[in-house]
């Protein structure tokens, strides 16, 4: 269905992005990745990490993760069924995981990690973000078009989302949508509504991107995407998300001086340069 969709009008900026240039990563034979992945990430700005995580690896995360997110969700029903972007029924965010586990921190700094922020960060690179993101089938709702980068402006814009799937994740139950290539551009301008941030309205050419358990999505935090309802009864459609960004970037929020992304307890410096 949303695949048929089109856009309404070009895009704007966001007042931040001035003389962006997207930075292309370079194959590095015998890393991780392949020359066709990414090639992928540079022209669409994402790829799918087939048999990222074996199933052992993932059933102690989401061991971690599920009581965490259970006092997370009796927070929002506390505080009235709706708190920030989470809703009761309908999704909840988790942040900041890596500083109530050393299972996931540890997890945060695993060699698939390191794998990609060496071909697609750089030498040297941080933690940035770490939240859980369960998607319940009582309220289905879909979290709307943005860039990651829409919500706290990062210098330098790019840097990279790793979209964890704790179970299998299609389109009837709420994987991530691309809208490929529009990274290419930058930041975008972002506006407000009852459910998050937006910065496109209709994508003609938006591709599903769903993952079994055990794969990863990989983007860039300027790849708009959007996650459709969970539609499958009865069911939780559980995901991690781990940014890892430059060591030395900064961000920018409204009214405040930059500030640099090295909170020594959830950004840490991942050592992409070692073995």
């Amino acid at each position: 269905m949303h695949a048929q969709m089109t856009e309404a009008a070009a895009p704007q900026l966001h007042p931040r992005n001035r003389g962006f240039v997207w930075r292309d990563a370079e194959y590095q034979p015998g890393g991780l990745l392949d020359a066709a992945q990414v090639a992928q990430f540079n022209r669409d700005g994402y790829f799918v990490l087939r048999g990222a995580f074996d199933a052992d690896t993932l059933a102690a995360v989401t061991a971690a993760i599920d009581p965490l997110e259970q006092a997370q969700e009796e927070a929002v029903r506390a505080a009235g069924g709706d708190l920030q972007l989470s809703s009761a029924d309908a999704i909840t965010f988790t942040t900041h995981l890596v500083t109530r586990s050393p299972l996931l921190r540890d997890f945060a700094c695993h060699p698939v990690f390191r794998g990609l922020c060496r071909a697609l960060v750089g030498p040297h690179a941080r933690l940035y973000w770490d939240q859980s993101v369960y998607k319940k089938s009582g309220k289905p709702q879909e979290f709307p078009w943005h860039q990651d980068n829409g919500y706290t402006f990062v210098e330098p814009q790019q840097y990279l989302t790793c979209w964890v799937p704790l179970v299998d994740a299609d389109v009837e139950n709420g994987c991530p949508w691309i809208a490929p290539g529009r990274h290419r551009a930058g930041t975008l301008a972002h506006w407000m509504t009852p459910i998050g941030l937006q910065c496109l309205q209709e994508v003609p050419d938006a591709v599903p991107a769903p993952a079994q358990a055990g794969d990863m999505v990989v983007f860039s935090s300027l790849a708009p995407h959007r996650t459709g309802p969970n539609l499958r009864a009865g069911s939780v459609r559980k995901a991690y998300i781990l940014q890892y960004a430059p060591d030395g970037a900064m961000a920018y929020r409204d009214g405040q001086p930059p500030q640099p992304l090295d909170d020594p307890q959830r950004q840490f410096l991942l050592d992409a340069a070692g073995p």
